[in-house]
């Protein structure tokens, strides 16, 4: 295929920038709806339970296109899907930012939802190709970029809004953020999913997919858990006050985006099957401590431990299913991805679910041993 010839031979520099960037971008369009949050609650006057079901919206789109992400892909290349979810991205947050009816924001978010999961599968389909055509370990820095998108669109949000600006002005700026990013960059995404030579296989998971899909769901329960319950543990097991139940989450976040930055140096000293054995047994230990040792310090350490074990899972699994010859990586990664993504989306209803039959320290306990398997899937899956 010429066009493929053609791709391949565009500076690889140039295609590892165009990928950081991709996934900056995710990360900073899922960053820039944060601060908006509150403004949407309080325009629509939704309660707590009201606004939680408004959110399943986000998820149920998100999901919605990642079940179709890697054939869309494989039809018409990362390039164009990336830049498909990310105009939907820009055009749902100004009508995130205003809209003051139930409906139109059920519509807007099941938007913005579709766009932000059709640019996450896309954007690790293109990161796995381009990783596997550098023959150097890339994924975990890219992850790394996502992370730090979502910290610099909400603090970048945050800060816009406290200067006096309206939320529809906030939306606007992050909006000429993303095209400059995506103008300057996005002609070095692939026009592929799949190189020429790969498996054309109908889809058809095999256990070791099925395996790397179980585990990734682990780690985002884990990850879910962290976003929607630590501060609720801080505050309600640990006493801290409810001005800091946010320490809980900034510390696992900061603790994973250091380790995605890290990792692919990790996996250049240890390999992966090392790093996927102790990202497990550090992640199991994080939430025994939590638990298990009074005081909200212990709490925040083991936090810190859980971010640490949970940083590299998802990128180790996303490189290990785009090498997988059963099926072409468009839809390899997007299986994995897909199926991850269902942790954070059910993990919250388990865990408060768990929590409300017997205690959130009980459910805190039962992730933990849920993330056995990733420990043991990574002394199980075969690396290459």
């Amino acid at each position: 295929m010429a066009e493929v010839a053609v791709d391949l031979a565009v500076n690889t520099a140039q295609r590892r920038v165009s990928t950081r960037a991709a996934f900056f971008i995710a990360g900073f369009g899922m960053g820039a709806w944060a601060p908006l949050v509150p403004y949407a609650q309080q325009r629509l006057n939704l309660d707590a339970g009201t606004l939680g079901m408004l959110l399943l919206c986000l998820g149920s789109g998100s999901l919605l296109t990642m079940l179709f992400s890697g054939k869309l892909a494989g039809r018409f290349g990362c390039r164009a899907m990336i830049t498909v979810g990310t105009i939907m991205i820009c055009l749902s947050l100004p009508l995130l930012a205003t809209v003051n009816s139930m409906p139109l924001m059920v519509l807007s978010l099941l938007v913005f939802g579709a766009g932000v999961g059709l640019t996450d599968v896309t954007v690790n389909i293109q990161g796995a190709l381009v990783e596997q055509d550098s023959d150097v370990p890339l994924m975990s820095g890219f992850h790394g970029l996502f992370s730090i998108g979502g910290i610099v669109g909400s603090a970048c949000g945050s800060l816009v809004l406290s200067s006096g600006l309206s939320p529809l002005t906030t939306s606007l700026c992050a909006i000429v953020v993303v095209a400059i990013i995506i103008l300057f960059t996005g002609k070095h995404l692939l026009s592929f999913a799949a190189h020429e030579d790969q498996h054309t296989s109908p889809f058809r998971p095999n256990a070791t997919l099925l395996l790397m899909a179980a585990m990734c769901m682990v780690c985002f329960l884990a990850e879910g858990s962290m976003l929607d319950w630590s501060g609720v543990w801080l505050t309600s097991e640990r006493g801290l006050g409810i001005e800091h139940a946010g320490w809980g989450y900034a510390a696992f976040g900061c603790a994973m985006a250091v380790m995605r930055l890290s990792g692919d140096r990790i996996v250049r000293l240890l390999g992966r099957k090392a790093l996927l054995i102790c990202s497990g047994l550090f992640a199991m230990c994080g939430f025994a401590v939590a638990v298990c040792i009074p005081g909200w310090e212990a709490s925040l350490v083991g936090f810190v431990l859980v971010g640490i074990g949970a940083a590299n899972v998802a990128p180790v699994l996303t490189t290990l299913a785009g090498l997988e010859k059963t099926m072409p990586p468009n839809m390899s990664v997007a299986f994995v991805s897909t199926v991850g993504y269902l942790g954070i989306l059910a993990g919250p209803a388990i865990l408060g679910f768990i929590a409300h039959i017997s205690s959130l320290s009980v459910a805190f306990l039962c992730i933990s041993a849920s993330l056995l398997l990733v420990l043991l899937g990574g002394m199980k899956l075969r690396f290459v």
